[in-house]
This record gives structure tokens, C-alpha cells and sequence, in this order.
């Protein structure tokens, strides 16, 4: 079998699925090769800067890096900007969830909310509201330590 016998997932059968999961599975191995690619492309895009994003990202990594953080700290410090590529007005959420199945519950909250902690410096320039992120005052950051978090390490159930 190449493909799967159905046209609509509703006339699936159990070899169908069996099969498309054997794909899904070598598929999900590569999502590391396939976000260092993007992560490459980071250097190509957003003109204007001094810096592409793929030195902003290196640099966010190594400083993580060098502060002792762990290997989700730097993994989310190398790749919060990988939504750049598709999502230009929402790369925060969009880093968030691609990192969300690996990286545990604290590293994710602040790749998703990032973007908001930012406009401190610049939103008030263009009209928009430099203090958006006092909206998560008093939400409860998740705060999970690191010995002890359970990570997952795979796709959502």
C-alpha cells in the first residue's frame, strides 16, 4: 500500500490508520531537521534590523547558554522568533506551539508571551500599547522546576 484507500477520514479503516501512523511517526523524527532549516531561513527575512534574526537567535541562545540555563531554556531562547517565517503577526504563539510538546510549561509561557513584553519598547512609537503586558500581572507564570517537571517529549495525545 502507498496511500491510503480513502478519500474522506471517515471511511478510514484500521489499516488506513495503522499505516498513516508509521508515517506520521518517521515525520515527527525529522521536526528537528526541519526547524533548523527554518531557522537558517531566519537569516534571510526581515530586512531593516542591524541583525538578522538568525543572529538575534544565536545570540538569545548563547546567552542562555552561558548563564547555565537548561536545554529547554536554550532551545526556546534559539528558536522564539521561528514563527517569523509563517506567522509575522502572531510568531510568538506560533514558536509556542510548535515548542509546546517539547520543552516544558514555563519555557513555552514566555516564547508565547514575548511578543506582548516587548512592545514595551517600541509600541508606543506606533501608536499601539507599550504596556501590554501588564496584563499577565498576577497570572500565575508557570513556575515548574526543572528536576522534577515530567517534559514531554512527544506529539499531543
Amino acid at each position: 500500500m502507498t496511500t491510503v484507500k480513502f478519500t474522506a477520514m471517515k471511511d478510514g479503516d484500521r489499516q488506513d490508520y495503522e499505516f498513516l501512523t508509521a508515517h506520521e511517526i518517521d515525520y515527527a523524527a525529522k521536526t528537528g531537521e526541519r526547524l533548523l532549516d527554518a531557522l537558517v531561513q531566519l537569516d534571510e527575512g526581515l530586512p531593516g534590523y542591524k541583525i538578522t534574526r538568525l543572529g538575534h537567535s544565536l545570540q538569545a541562545a548563547t546567552r542562555a547558554w552561558r548563564d547555565g540555563a537548561d536545554t529547554d531554556w536554550i532551545a526556546c531562547a534559539l528558536l522564539h522568533d521561528i514563527g517569523d517565517i509563517y506567522a509575522p503577526y502572531n510568531h510568538d504563539e506560533y514558536a509556542a506551539s510548535i515548542l509546546k510538546p517539547f520543552v516544558r510549561e514555563q519555557c513555552t509561557w514566555v516564547v508565547e508571551k514575548h511578543g506582548d513584553f516587548q512592545r514595551l519598547y517600541y509600541a508606543h512609537h506606533l501608536g499601539g500599547d507599550r504596556h501590554a503586558r501588564d496584563r499577565f500581572a498576577g497570572e500565575r507564570v508557570p513556575l515548574l522546576d526543572p528536576e522534577t517537571a515530567t517534559k514531554r517529549t512527544g506529539a499531543p495525545a
